[in-house]
């Protein structure tokens, strides 16, 4: 995908709060083209989201989330400076990154 994700995390009292967006077209696979024919589902299937080496976040979507997803979560630990990274994969076997630090 063209776009990066957009991530955005702060720290507050211990307490690390992550917003993700995601730029994917997500199809469902069950709407028609142009021309009349199905098209092919295309979805991002799996995501994982580490503060550092140690995963806070491991998520399976399916053809239900809607275009560009947004995930947003709380964990405990993490600080200022520390590095956020995203790693998603679709079912096409594409794949997209990005990180952020803390604030």
């Amino acid at each position: 995908m063209a776009d990066p994700i957009r991530i955005r995390a702060r720290s507050n009292g211990g307490i690390t709060e992550v917003m993700v967006l995601m730029p994917h077209p997500m199809e469902t696979g069950l709407g028609l083209d142009a021309s009349g024919r199905g098209r092919r589902a295309h979805y991002i299937s799996d995501v994982e989201i580490k503060l550092g080496d140690r995963t806070v976040l491991r998520a399976r979507l399916s053809i239900a989330v809607s275009k560009d997803p947004l995930i947003s979560f709380r964990f405990k630990g993490g600080g200022a400076g520390d590095r956020i990274g995203v790693t998603w994969t679709d079912n096409f076997g594409d794949q997209g990154s990005g990180s952020a630090s803390i604030v």
